[in-house]
């Protein structure tokens, strides 16, 4: 029997979303999708998924999501992410609604060094929302704005997002993460906006003043930290290292930090962190293996070509392709996990974008600044639901303050698309070659 690109279509996406209405883990649910279709066409065999899966990870550039992930970890389990929180305290403590400022403070900070915004909403989470709720802010407030600043872990560089889209697309990583970093202190500086106006209707309190003796002290704890980006994004945009190298750099500077330099990571906690780290990059890898069959199955089927030859049927142009795609990883998003997305959407929508006009850098980020909004939005939302794990509350009860805090966000993606050089510039400027 040979399988119609229509049956083949509905059997796919019909089958993958009824085994995660069934509440199948989304990687699991991927690669279940494809065995009908395997079954039912006698040009498809079992070892087409399997080589499928085995090709997407035969990848030197997917080895720096682990490293990146230790990297985050070490720095976690190394009380770092403590001394950054008391950094933004000085920064930013001063502001009305002071603690709330440290929050989203201390996540573009922690963005700068793990790449992970799961890692930031669990670090972060675990000692501000306590400490925010202690001070009379409102649980709710607490626990959106740690999950909504927490997002910037993927947007500003380095970014584990922008390090899988890279390697999918072929794209250059440190052109991505160059591209990221304007929009993501946008969004910063937008949920810092969001955080003064909860201040000034509710009262929220200051945190302190500091004095320039306890500012030089912050700054000294923090600096080795804050050494990382630098050395990330530095080595990959001065051509020194790849972004695999940039990511084993980091993850040897922060065990150095932790176990060296601040003594508060031991021989015996190395065992959990290096668990935890293989745990949560074996899910995240298998993810990509899975979702890889799935795309390059709908690929098979020309469903791809089909979807690009309507939208440019349209003759929408480029912002309104631009927001078509935004919209798309936007809705995906909702469901699905954001490296799948990228693999199976992504891959799709890349050929509508170039036919378009959308420069691969600018849809890179348009998309993976939409697949943020995932991350705290149901029925997948990972970063909002631990949070509100950590404040003890349902996540029903926070998708008031999540919407408010998320609408400042949605305006800079608006403006991203509008205005893409918001995110052009800087990898112009720094990385001219990659656009000849």
């Amino acid at each position: 029997m040979i399988v119609s690109t229509g049956l083949a279509c509905l059997i796919l996406v019909g089958g993958f979303i009824l085994l995660v209405a069934l509440r199948v883990p989304v990687a699991f649910a991927l690669g279940i999708a494809t065995i009908p279709i395997v079954m039912l066409d006698l040009r498809l065999t079992p070892f087409i998924i399997i080589d499928r899966m085995f090709q997407s990870y035969n990848s030197f550039i997917l080895l720096a999501v682990p490293f990146f992930l230790l990297a985050a970890n070490l720095m976690n389990s190394g009380l770092i992410t403590q001394k950054l929180i008391d950094f933004a305290r000085v920064l930013t403590g001063w502001l009305p609604g002071g603690l709330g400022h440290v929050n989203v403070a201390v996540s573009m900070l922690f963005a700068g060094i793990s790449g992970s915004s799961t890692a930031d909403a669990a670090g972060c989470g675990k000692i501000l929302i306590p400490a925010m709720v202690k001070e009379g802010y409102d649980t709710r407030f607490a626990i959106a704005i740690t999950a909504c600043s927490s997002v910037m872990g993927v947007i500003i560089p380095p970014s584990i997002l922008m390090v899988v889209w890279g390697g999918v697309m072929q794209v250059s990583v440190g052109a991505l993460f160059l591209a990221g970093a304007i929009p993501g202190l946008l969004i910063g500086f937008a949920l810092m906006a969001t955080v003064y106006g909860y201040a000034k209707v509710y009262d929220y309190p200051v945190t302190m003043r500091p004095t320039f003796a306890q500012f030089w002290a912050a700054f000294k704890g923090a600096a080795l930290a804050m050494l990382t980006p630098v050395l990330v994004i530095g080595g990959i945009v001065g051509g020194i290292v790849t972004p695999t190298e940039s990511a084993i750099i980091a993850a040897g500077y922060a065990l150095i930090l932790g176990v060296f330099v601040y003594r508060t990571v031991s021989v015996r906690d190395l065992g959990s962190i290096f668990y935890d780290t293989g745990r949560f990059a074996s899910i995240s890898l298998f993810a990509i293996g899975t979702a890889s069959a799935f795309g390059w199955m709908l690929a098979f089927y020309n469903v791809p070509r089909l979807i690009v030859d309507v939208l440019t049927a349209q003759e929408l142009g480029v912002i309104g392709t631009s927001l078509i795609i935004a919209a798309l990883f936007l809705f995906f998003g909702l469901f699905i996990d954001a490296i799948p997305t990228i693999i199976i959407l992504g891959t799709v929508l890349l050929p509508v974008a170039k036919a378009a006009g959308i420069d691969p850098v600018a849809f890179a980020i348009i998309g993976i600044i939409s697949l943020a909004f995932g991350l705290v939005t149901p029925p997948y939302g990972l970063c909002l639901l631990i949070s509100a794990s950590i404040g003890g509350m349902n996540v029903v009860k926070v998708l008031k303050d999540v919407c408010i805090i998320l609408a400042p966000m949605l305006v800079i993606l608006m403006l991203v698309i509008l205005f893409p050089e918001i995110a052009l510039w800087l990898p112009r400027k720094l990385m001219p070659m990659t656009f000849q």
